[in-house]
């Protein structure tokens, strides 16, 4: 079959995939404590150093201290972030290094279920992350309310987004190198560019409509008023962009995946 006629082919999800992702956790488990160390150090040191330090320096942004700006923004790259890794470089692994798909197609498994499988574990590595960004908010007192647990869900269609964007690079790729462009091209500067560090209201019209195009601006449109309390404005929309980006990445995900493992 050739791609033209896999991507023409809807998924075909079902509840198959949850094996996929249980085996995934197992394994996580055995590694919980260095694996949580790593996943929270990066996105800890850029709230604490940065936010700390920028902050008695910029003061007050949008009516919040910089500090409390910079966490809600934390708590949505956090979320790309572990999702990426996970979807890119773990899920590789198994892919070539392990063979791990093969030998599940030995079992009554597709290749959609093990892709969404895999994604669906992207998501949940990026829950846990963004879940600890929010206790640590919540310890500062940098989130001002219990809405910011209403960001949680938010976050988890987040992992599902970008988890499934990282499974498209990971079912073209040929070696590990390959993720240096993506990271390059597209991550970094989606993360520069989605309101993280400063207003998008700072940012020249045209880089703004630019990121209004991409993901994390949507996300961190709906989760930053939530930290702070508020109700976001045009939520629905927001979601709707996000969700639209994981569902149209999970199609084409599988229809690559079933292409090169066919």
């Amino acid at each position: 079959m050739t791609l033209a006629a896999h991507l023409l082919t809807p998924p075909q999800p079902s509840l198959r995939f949850l094996p996929v992702w249980r085996r995934n956790f197992l394994v996580w488990r055995k590694l919980l404590v260095p694996s949580l160390l790593g996943n929270f150090a990066d996105p800890l040191l850029y709230l604490l150093v940065l936010g700390y330090g920028l902050g008695r320096l910029v003061g007050e942004v949008e009516g919040l201290s910089y500090m409390a700006f910079l966490a809600s923004g934390i708590v949505c790259s956090s979320a790309m972030m572990g999702a990426t890794f996970e979807a890119l470089y773990s899920a590789y692994t198994r892919l070539t290094m392990q063979q791990t798909w093969s030998a599940m197609l030995n079992a009554p498994l597709s290749v959609n279920d093990i892709v969404l499988g895999e994604i669906v574990w992207a998501a949940t590595k990026a829950l846990i992350n963004a879940t600890a960004i929010i206790i640590v908010t919540l310890l500062f007192d940098l989130a001002r309310s219990w809405q910011a647990l209403l960001a949680l869900p938010v976050v988890a269609l987040a992992g599902l987004c970008f988890g499934a964007l990282a499974m498209i690079v990971t079912t073209v790729s040929r070696s590990y190198d390959f993720f240096l462009y993506y990271f390059t091209l597209a991550i970094t500067p989606m993360m520069l560019i989605s309101g993280v560090f400063f207003p998008l209201a700072e940012l020249p019209d045209t880089v703004v409509r630019g990121a209004m195009l991409l993901p994390l601006a949507h996300v961190v449109a709906v989760v930053r008023p939530l930290m702070v309390g508020e109700w976001p404005a045009l939520a629905a929309l927001h979601l709707l962009v996000v969700a639209a980006y994981a569902f149209a990445a999970i199609w084409v995900a599988s229809a690559l995946g079933r292409q090169r493992l066919s």
